[in-house]
């Protein structure tokens, strides 16, 4: 057997998987967020820990002779989180979250000294995790003296779990600290946020062991002795290995919190003007090129708030067809945005508004606002050199078959759906953990998985939805110049 853990924003999934890669069993526990402040998001990095001990608890409770005979436990993990320890490993402060702009000063400083995007391969964005040590360092500078390990959300779940300061390449490659060609801490980005290695934990492959499950732990689960923990992959990375998105050419759109489009790259091909993050990929010598946008799922449960309706019943109303968009416009910047803009001030807005609309009109320009979000992301891969035919889908937004149909009419490309919703991050992450216990060759046992149901853009519909893209991207100045 093989666990996955998946630590994500709203919550922590355990999934129990088999040798044959079926998925036994799976638990989750809901986390919160705090937000002390416009554009802040924070997270009590110990709720992690109760949360993944409460999941675990409850596979036990259901499969434990099943959990007993785990060999292999992998991770996923939001990104870019800043989880700061003192000397005796204390957390000094609530973990600073991916979806943070608080540092965008503090970014843009970073991101104007040219050492960083030729070392990292990436523009320093606001939500990444240096520029969030530096605003630390000036607004915290006490909590900044103490701090003597800096540790992404999963590898702070690491620590607890086998009492190793460990990371790996996919997520350390969202830090603004790594050699992403090399898949190396770079001293002299360190320098530059007044840290040093002595801050990192060691560097792992995420298909290698990072350590053991320490003995206290495997007792309270039932587990045996010598229970490894692979290294892991950040939340893409490792939806991406559950996806078997391991070979070039191949990628997959996630309708998660964030919206991504994610395409695997057998070399390094960084192109930071394009807003396209280069990440290193969750196995050896292979990387990866990402498009990013903060409000995917969201900005339907923003409105779904407003509207008092379940994000259900919004798409339900909907009904079946597809039909061209209108006049009105959603633009899906709730919390800033990343690609193409790398914007953190910039905020969302309805454009277009009259009386003849009504809430089924803002449901469905909502659905198609994060649509072209991530159209914005396909036109920053083209200009970073990849060029897609087909994509796959995952997230919780792909329970809206309607909403499906909207992303294939504005990508204009086919659309994949799994078979089996659980082909996601923490699949990913059980999957890791097979490869770290089982040493297995990844083209092998990262295999994708069957198709449930294929969208193609309507053809009919595309002149419409080309015309309605075009006026989604010349709102963006007006908004952006609309922030003093």
């Amino acid at each position: 057997m093989y666990l996955g853990l998946d630590l994500g924003t709203s919550g922590v999934k355990a999934l129990l998987m088999d040798a044959d890669q079926k998925v036994i069993t799976s638990a989750t526990a809901p986390l919160e967020v705090s937000r002390p402040q416009s554009g802040w998001s924070e997270q009590d990095a110990d709720s992690w820990l109760f949360a993944t001990g409460a999941a675990l608890d409850e596979v036990k409770r259901s499969h434990g002779p099943q959990l007993a005979l785990v060999k292999g436990i992998g991770f996923s993990g939001q990104m870019h989180g800043a989880t700061l320890l003192d000397a005796q490993d204390q957390v000094l402060r609530p973990c600073i979250l991916w979806n943070d702009a608080r540092s965008h000063k503090e970014a843009a400083h970073l991101d104007a000294d040219p050492k960083f995007r030729q070392v990292s391969g990436n523009i320093v964005f606001p939500g990444f995790t240096a520029p969030k040590l530096v605003w630390v360092k000036n607004n915290e500078p006490d909590i900044f003296k103490r701090v003597s390990k800096v540790l992404l959300p999963k590898d702070y779940l690491r620590l607890w779990l086998t009492g190793e300061h460990v990371s790996e390449m996919s997520d350390a490659a969202g830090t603004s600290w790594l050699d992403v060609e090399k898949r190396a801490w770079s001293p002299e980005l360190l320098q530059a946020t007044n840290l040093d290695e002595s801050h990192m934990p060691r560097l792992v492959e995420g298909s290698d062991v990072s350590g053991t499950l320490r003995a206290e732990l495997a007792s309270r689960w039932g587990m045996g002795g010598n229970v490894v923990v692979a290294g892991g992959a950040g939340d893409n990375a490792a939806s991406a290995i559950g996806l078997g998105t391991i070979a070039p050419g191949s990628a997959f759109v996630s309708l998660g919190t964030s919206g991504v489009l994610f395409a695997s790259n057998a070399s390094y091909l960084p192109n930071p003007e394009s807003a396209v993050h280069t990440f290193c990929h969750a196995v050896p010598n292979t990387w990866h090129q990402m498009g990013v946008f903060l409000s995917a799922t969201d900005s339907l449960n923003w409105w779904s708030g407003v509207a008092d309706r379940s994000p259900q019943e919004l798409t339900t109303e909907l009904g079946d067809e597809v039909i061209s968009p209108t006049g009105l416009t959603f633009l899906p910047y709730l919390a800033g945005e990343r690609t193409p803009h790398n914007d953190a001030r910039v905020r969302g807005a309805f454009v277009g508004l009259d009386h003849a609309h009504d809430r089924r009109e803002m449901t469905r320009a909502v659905l198609e606002g994060v649509a072209f979000a991530l159209r914005d992301s396909l036109e920053a891969l083209k200009m970073a050199g990849t060029d897609l035919d087909r994509v796959m889908a995952v997230g919780g937004g792909t329970r809206s078959t309607h909403w499906l149909q909207i992303v294939a009419n504005a990508l204009n490309l086919p659309l994949d759906l799994p078979r089996d919703s659980d082909f996601g991050a923490a699949f990913g992450a059980a999957r890791l953990g097979l490869l770290a216990a089982e040493g297995a060759d990844p083209a092998i046992a990262c295999t994708a998985p069957p198709i449930a149901r294929s969208f193609e853009p309507d053809a009919t519909l595309q002149p419409a939805y080309e015309a309605s893209y075009q006026r989604y991207r010349a709102l963006y100045p007006a908004l952006s110049g609309a922030i003093s």
